[in-house]
């Protein structure tokens, strides 16, 4: 084999509290689309503005003990943003679970961004098509919201159970707020529909 074309094809890491872990070197297509909606629909938002929006690929070096590639970030400093990486905390990351990475991106990730001072951190899962939402209280994350979507075909197919909890449909919330320096909304069904 060519190695200009094995060096394409390296797997690519992460460095995690000092220690090299690997990556899952092909992930699967709804985690690509998931994470690519979520990049766009922040970058359309940002455009202008004095926030950032990078997609998968960009390094984060938090520490020297902490290198990351989320799956989307913004970034409000652009004093941070370097011409190969990122190089402290961004305001947002987000992370979409995969099974390989879902015990990472909730322990020692969440805890290295938290420390950073990673003011929001998103945990999504494609599973269940839900975002938790995390806000970093003095080094830690404290979860502030959980969205989740559902379609009209779900919530047609569920009626009779929602006509019994009307309030709690009634109160479920279908966009998130980006409380950042430029605020704005992420409608869930443009991230999860179809």
């Amino acid at each position: 084999m060519d190695h200009a074309v094995e060096k394409e094809y390296q797997t690519p890491f992460e460095l995690i509290d000092g220690k090299v872990v690997m990556m899952s070197p092909r992930p699967r297509v709804r985690h690509v689309q998931v994470a690519a909606r979520i990049a766009n629909l922040f970058d359309q938002k940002l455009r202008g503005k004095r926030c950032t929006a990078l997609p998968d690929g960009v390094d984060l070096i938090l520490d020297e003990k902490n290198h990351f590639i989320p799956d989307a970030m913004i970034v409000c400093d652009p004093d941070k943003i370097k011409d190969t990486c990122v190089e402290g905390a961004p305001d947002l990351v987000v992370e979409v679970l995969s099974p390989s990475t879902a015990k990472r991106d909730r322990g020692d990730k969440a805890k290295a961004y938290a420390q950073a001072g990673v003011r929001v951190y998103w945990i999504v899962s494609i599973e269940t098509r839900s975002i938790e939402v995390y806000h970093n209280e003095e080094g830690r994350f404290e979860l502030a919201q959980v969205y989740t979507y559902y379609s009209e075909a779900d919530r047609a197919r569920n009626a009779e159970l929602l006509e019994e909890h009307r309030e709690e449909e009634a109160d479920m919330p279908y966009t998130i707020p980006i409380e950042l320096d430029s605020g704005f909304d992420i409608t869930l069904a443009d991230i999860f529909e179809n």
